[in-house]
């Protein structure tokens, strides 16, 4: 068969992860003479489907990001967009400035919390506490309040000066009113806590509700990734899954900057579906 569908029983020979359990079933889809788009037709309409006949939701038409979008706003490649709070990157306003936990990381990233400038400082301490756990991995957190009245207060001030943390506020799109939280360091690890921090508050203040779907697919991820042991590039999805026509010349020259033809479908921060269009060229 050219084309064919499975409902299948999967027990995965991988790390188990708290969202995920050992056994599960899954639709397996497997197509001939397809690219991108038919994929994404046949699955969005079968989520379309599902969602209406079993939630009542009716869905408009799915959106899409990049895998690099999805990162640099999100911190993960699998972002709850049920809620805005966008990550904000600051590196090279906060830099410079005698802060050294500042000067001396590779990234510094915010996030702008709407009308939370009340929080207490019995609050930020349980979110430093929170964003220290080793499986988040931070070692602090910065936070700046947006003063109703004009106007900052952060845990930062003998460092920068109330021009300074404007140009933050206005970069994170923060008001008055609004909390910003800073986390900083390794700009792959800091960006991972940052959206491990959004989920946590979107969580606290009931921005993940329940009866809102919010999916979409993202695309474009890299062919290669860095094995964290011995630092040699490896398959970020499989060994089979081919890479973009277009970056094939760079398989010699720079293999970490090809990208493939992969794809995840990601709902309410999970992701429910994935796959890539294999290698089928023999040369």
């Amino acid at each position: 068969f050219d084309k064919y569908f499975q409902i299948v029983k999967c027990f995965r020979d991988e790390d188990l992860r708290a969202d995920r359990q050992p056994e599960f079933t899954q639709i397996d889809c497997e197509l001939s003479f397809v690219d991108q788009t038919d994929i994404f037709d046949i699955f969005s309409g079968l989520l379309k489907h599902i969602l209406e006949e079993i939630k009542g939701v009716q869905l408009n038409a799915i959106p899409t990001l990049t895998y690099h979008q999805a990162m640099s706003k999100y911190g993960t490649d699998k972002p709850d967009i049920r809620f805005d709070m966008p990550l904000c990157d600051i590196t090279t306003l906060a830099k410079g400035n005698g802060f050294n936990v500042f000067d001396s990381s590779d990234a510094i990233v915010a996030i702008s919390v709407q009308q939370c400038s009340n929080y207490t400082r019995k609050q930020l301490d349980e979110l430093t506490q929170w964003v220290r756990q080793p499986q988040i991995g931070a070692q602090g957190l910065v936070w700046v309040k947006c003063l109703n009245e004009g106007g900052y207060k952060s845990s930062v001030d003998k460092f920068y000066s109330q021009d300074t943390l404007s140009t933050w506020a206005e970069a994170c799109h923060a008001k008055p009113n609004d909390l910003l939280l800073i986390l900083c360091g390794e700009a792959k690890s800091t960006y991972k806590a940052m959206g491990a921090l959004r989920l946590e508050l979107g969580e606290g203040l009931g921005l993940r509700k329940s009866n809102i779907f919010s999916p979409l697919w993202v695309v474009d991820f890299p062919l290669f990734e860095k094995d964290e042991e011995s630092g040699s590039l490896i398959p970020m999805h499989h060994p089979f899954t081919s890479p973009k026509t277009e970056h094939i010349g760079y398989l010699n020259t720079k293999p970490e900057a090809i990208l493939a033809n992969a794809y995840d479908l990601v709902l309410n921060g999970n992701e429910i579906g994935g796959g890539s269009i294999r290698i089928h060229d023999a040369k």
